[in-house]
């Protein structure tokens, strides 16, 4: 009987610079013998809302492959796992084909995630744009217990997980907001809102952003999300409501400080972010 191969793991706090206060992802390295199956156990079992599994690209042009679970199935993309998955890749010695510029094979395809003060990937496209039905946008406004008085505007921002966009009339609509949990098990919905001049200096944040989701059992609220953020910016920069350069606050309602840099250069947005390791060893899963 074969010994299961222990594969080499890392856990990383994405979108922080201090570990405990961003949005952790697990990182299994090697994973290429690793059948699906096992692959989305050990995501259910994980409890956090991604774990990528690292393997071999088969594109010439990438660095590496990644795929994203979360509990109850795979992402094509998912922002905070694509930032903490080239951390963990580039600490353990991952080298770049072009110096400077780690290039991640996903199932949106490849995403050029850029080195320098921090790590930023490229946006993908948006797959899915546009006004909100009204029908939608009345049930969400119920579901996610806002204020209708202070929904600014909404749109679709679907660039792989399904989210629809909320503006509020500031952060404090944004903070306040209080979803019923089982009206919001089928939606997946990002809030935005806007800082005081004093507060955004205070924090270092121009807005505050919520994410809301299901993951196919429960609802949740996702500490940081660099896919909602990578989307938002995508719709409300060219509609002039957000700067070209900024930094998002997420995770305050959950006791966490995320921060979420977002630069516009020329036609492509980069969301950035710190990420910290937080535990390195070796995990043994089944039919290794």
């Amino acid at each position: 009987m074969s010994v299961p191969a222990a594969l080499p793991f890392t856990q990383v706090d994405v979108f922080t610079a201090a570990a405990l206060r961003g949005n952790a992802l697990a990182v299994v390295h090697d994973a290429d013998d690793v059948d699906d199956a096992t692959l989305q156990a050990f995501a259910n079992w994980t409890n956090l809302s991604e774990t990528t599994f690292v393997l071999a690209p088969t594109d010439p042009a990438a660095d590496y492959r990644v795929r994203i679970f979360t509990t109850s199935g795979e992402l094509p993309f998912a922002g905070h796992p694509t930032l903490g998955s080239a951390h963990a890749w580039l600490a353990r010695g991952g080298r770049p084909r072009t110096p400077g510029v780690v290039i991640q094979e996903c199932g949106a395809g490849l995403v050029p995630v850029r080195e320098g003060e921090r790590l930023a990937f490229a946006a993908p496209p948006l797959l899915r744009s546009g006004p909100v039905e009204d029908a939608l946008l009345a049930r969400i406004i119920a579901a996610a217990g806002l204020d209708p008085a202070t929904v600014v505007g909404a749109a679709w921002c679907d660039n792989g997980p399904g989210w629809v966009g909320i503006e509020l009339t500031d952060a404090v609509a944004v903070l306040a907001a209080d979803p019923d949990p089982i009206a919001m098990t089928d939606l997946k919905v990002g809030l935005v809102g806007p800082y005081a001049a004093d507060d955004a200096a205070r924090l270092g944040a121009a807005c505050e952003v919520r994410a809301f989701y299901a993951d196919g059992r429960d609802y949740e609220e996702d500490p940081v999300t660099g896919s909602l953020n990578a989307a938002l910016a995508q719709w409300l920069i060219p509609a002039g409501r957000l700067p070209r350069e900024y930094v998002a606050r997420q995770g305050t309602r959950l006791g966490r400080a995320g921060l979420v840099h977002i630069r516009a250069e020329e036609d492509q947005i980069w969301v950035g972010g710190d990420a910290v390791t937080v535990i390195t060893g070796e995990v043994t899963l089944p039919g290794t």
